[in-house]
């Protein structure tokens, strides 16, 4: 037998039926499901591989278009497009769709990732380009790998969820000077209290881990956070830092260097 013939035999039923479960058995073993993955990041990359400056917008699914956060979206997703960035974000309702919402009414690229799940997430209308994936981790990925700094709006778990994974890359040295806002001080709030006053407190965290996490209540300071550290790598930025709250050494100083007897995320 050739081996085109081997390519294009296949096994069938011994009597005629037109579906047969069982001889797709072999697509739900680990080597097949590589094959997946490695076939979902090329369609990522090859989707993504022309965007330019872009910036990740993230926040709840749940947030209806009459609450103050979704008109607070849509302004930060114009300002970015406006500002020359593409807007990324998840694809789906809520804050992601009024992220894209604003970019796409203002002539900006709108680009929803979008994740199949069994609830909650289907892809809403405001994207110039819509990318869909089936694994978490290649879509999260593709928000770090394309994207110039995070903005996060109030949200759950998934939103929680990219925030500490950025939060880790930063602090372990994967990504550099990339800038991650938080939008709404007294959303999350109890949340950098908790951060300075046990993970500080208990030297889990370094005070320059929090170097680039910043916190606002203003759509056009959070623009001109990503607009100064895409020119000056956040150089200013830094100063309005939470780190810099807490006396932290500025990036590139010695206590903000990598250090080598420091295990990743310890």
């Amino acid at each position: 037998m050739t081996e085109d013939e081997e390519l294009l035999n296949r096994l069938v039923p011994t009597q005629p039926r037109p579906h047969a479960a069982e001889l797709a058995a072999f697509t739900h073993g680990d080597p097949w499901r590589v094959l997946r993955i490695q076939g979902e990041f090329v369609h990522g990359i090859n989707a993504l591989a022309e965007v330019g400056a872009a910036v990740a917008v993230f926040g709840s699914a749940r947030i209806a278009p009459d609450h103050p956060t979704y008109a607070q979206a849509e302004a930060m997703g114009r300002a970015l497009a406006e500002a020359g960035f593409a807007v990324i974000t998840g694809g789906g309702p809520g804050v992601m769709e009024a992220a894209n919402k604003g970019a796409h009414d203002a002539g900006g690229f709108s680009i929803g990732c979008n994740i199949e799940l069994p609830f909650e997430q289907s892809g809403n209308r405001h994207t110039s380009l819509s990318v869909n994936f089936r694994y978490f981790f290649i879509r999260k990925t593709m928000f770090v790998k394309y994207s110039n700094g995070f903005i996060i709006f109030p949200g759950g778990f998934g939103t929680l969820d990219e925030l500490f994974e950025a939060l880790t890359l930063v602090q372990t040295r994967k990504i550099k000077r990339f800038p991650i806002v938080l939008v709404g001080s007294a959303y999350w709030s109890g949340l950098l209290d908790w951060i300075k006053g046990t993970l500080l407190a208990e030297q889990t965290v370094s005070p320059e881990d929090l170097n680039l996490l910043i916190v606002t209540d203003s759509i056009t300071e959070a623009r001109d956070i990503m607009v100064d550290c895409y020119q000056t790598r956040c150089w200013t930025t830094w100063k309005k830092s939470e780190g810099a709250k807490v006396d932290a050494d500025p990036p590139g100083s010695p206590a903000a260097r990598v250090d080598p007897s420091k295990n990743d995320a310890q």
